[in-house]
């Protein structure tokens, strides 16, 4: 939930804090509101077509309820307009929440399970076909090499949220919906590729993890990236957007506690979810 759901976030703190600095508030909020949706309804509902997801860990009873309490505190602070002031109290509650988890994983009480999952998966050497040849470069290589990727995916970052608020300025619609639906999709990839290949390794307690630690960390951690690089232009998103984003969040916990498994058929159901949440941009 920390290390692989904090990684997958990524995107999201990135593309949300670019467009925050850049004024583009309404695409900031609609990428953290739009990614929340997603991770729930359309990629959990893609690893429960793949095979039913098993959640036989503590993370159902402890994690996950954190991670939806993050999202109500996200959904009021949005309502009320992610300021400075805001992002403060996110970063606040950021910290005690990464403290609360890893005070959780300290105890190591049935999580052991869990933790070797996320090793093998972290630690499993990519499969080629041809044999690769160790690299002979210096050691000073890769730090230059760190730090072009990280101006490459930064530039990535500034292109897209720039195409996104011409998009939305030339077809007339808000930037919560470009938001909500180009970018979060966009930026919601590294989840949906962590769920189909933990779902493919029979590693549903990774992958339910990772999607409830990818909103806890985009509602407070970047929810306050956004609240601080907004200045004196709250970013807001629209009530029933928010309210949906709350029960697409208890929705997956619901069926997640029942019987401790997703099946093909609530896999299905959270697919409709998503498809029932795109007529809530109507009244953002």
């Amino acid at each position: 939930m920390v290390v692989i759901g904090l990684g997958t976030s990524a995107p999201e703190f990135l593309v949300s804090g670019v467009a925050a600095a850049r004024g583009d508030t309404g695409i900031a909020v609609g990428n953290l509101v739009g990614s929340n949706i997603l991770n729930l309804t359309l990629i959990l509902g893609v690893a429960g077509l793949i095979g039913s997801v098993a959640v036989t860990s503590a993370v159902i009873r402890r994690e996950v309820p954190l991670a939806v309490a993050a999202v109500v505190v996200l959904a009021f602070l949005a309502w009320a307009g992610l300021s400075p002031m805001t992002g403060a109290v996110l970063a606040v509650c950021a910290v005690g929440a990464v403290i609360l988890l890893l005070r959780w994983a300290a105890r190591g009480r049935g999580d052991r399970e869990l933790a070797e999952d996320v090793e093998e998966f972290t630690d499993a050497p990519a499969t080629v076909d041809v044999p690769v040849a160790v690299s002979a470069l210096p050691g000073w290589v890769e730090p230059v090499r760190a730090v072009l990727a990280l101006a490459g995916v930064l530039g990535g970052a500034q292109l897209l949220v720039g195409n996104a608020a011409e998009i939305a300025a030339d077809i007339g619609v808000s930037q919560v919906i470009i938001g909500f639906t180009l970018v979060a999709v966009g930026t919601s990839l590294p989840e949906l590729v962590t769920a189909i290949a933990g779902q493919r390794r029979g590693e549903s307690d990774l992958v339910v993890g990772n999607l409830f630690g990818s909103n806890l960390f985009n509602s407070l951690i970047g929810g306050a990236i956004v609240g601080l690089a907004s200045g004196d232009a709250p970013a807001q998103a629209g009530v029933a957007l928010l309210v949906a984003m709350i029960l697409t969040s208890g929705l997956a916990w619901a069926l997640l506690r029942r019987g401790l498994t997703l099946n093909r058929f609530e896999g299905a159901a959270l697919l409709a979810a998503y498809v029932l949440t795109l007529p809530m941009l109507l009244s953002t």
